[in-house]
């Protein structure tokens, strides 16, 4: 994708997206994710990789929201996206908006606030969520693979993956790794690779004498370093290939497209 039709897409999302035409989103939005937490702490993280795991697969279109019909193969059957959680909430809180706001706010939409509260919700950092993006008619399954970053995955794949899918633009495109304790978002994922205590391959090896090595070793000793980074990145990913104008659509439930 290039530097131009990023900028434009960047161009068409704003902050204040709904504040005519729904007010009431993002509020309504947060209730629903708030409760949801309540219920699972761990819907957290879930809801943050749900978010990344759409939006590193043809762009934060929703695509990975979408079930197994006649006329889509689903993302969800892929095997990087056999473990994503928190569908159920999105659903949820789409179908409060939509007795409120009926067709006016996007799945992907729904999904790039809701990664955000629930970094907030864990202790986290919030931030601006740029609004606007629309859902896709199609599933991409074929592209997961190529996309997402397996367990075993080894430093050199993961800095590859990141530079294909990160723009180049914006200001510094460094790796922004996270991880979740079971109810919190801290930086000792950070401080347990420095102890050489990271739980899968694609962990420890940010921390083997290799070019990320110092980014690990700064955000275990500045946990205020990490989170301001790991807002910045959320706003940068949250802006990879949107919809938007009169592409795709606003579906009213978000695990189907409109009929």
């Amino acid at each position: 994708m290039s530097t131009a039709a990023i900028r434009r897409s960047e161009a068409q999302l704003s902050t204040n997206f709904y504040a005519k035409s729904c007010p009431n989103a993002l509020p309504a939005i947060r209730t629903s994710i708030r409760a949801a937490i309540a219920k699972d702490p761990r819907m957290s993280a879930a809801l943050i990789r749900l978010h990344f795991h759409d939006c590193f697969v043809h762009g934060c279109d929703a695509s990975n929201l979408l079930n197994n019909s006649q006329t889509i193969k689903s993302e969800k059957d892929s095997p990087p996206n056999v473990s994503t959680r928190g569908h159920q909430v999105i659903d949820a809180a789409k179908a409060q908006l939509e007795t409120i706001c009926p067709a006016v706010v996007s799945c992907a939409d729904i999904l790039a606030v809701a990664a955000r509260d629930a970094s907030a919700f864990a202790g986290g950092p919030s931030w601006d969520v740029k609004l606007g993006r629309r859902d896709s008619t199609a599933a991409f399954p074929d592209e997961v693979m190529g996309n997402l970053p397996f367990f075993n995955s080894d430093l050199q794949i993961l800095i590859d993956l990141f530079k294909r899918r990160c723009p180049a633009v914006g200001g510094d495109s460094n790796l922004v790794a996270m991880d979740m304790t079971p109810d919190k978002f801290d930086n000792n994922y950070f401080t347990n690779i420095v102890q050489r205590k990271g739980l899968l391959k694609t962990d420890q090896v940010l921390f083997s004498g290799g070019v990320t090595d110092s980014i690990v070793m700064e955000y275990s000793q500045s946990p205020s370093r990490f989170s301001a980074d790991f807002a910045a990145a959320m706003i940068k990913m949250g802006d990879l290939q949107p919809l938007t104008g009169s592409a795709g659509q606003v579906r009213k439930i978000c695990s189907a497209a409109n009929k």
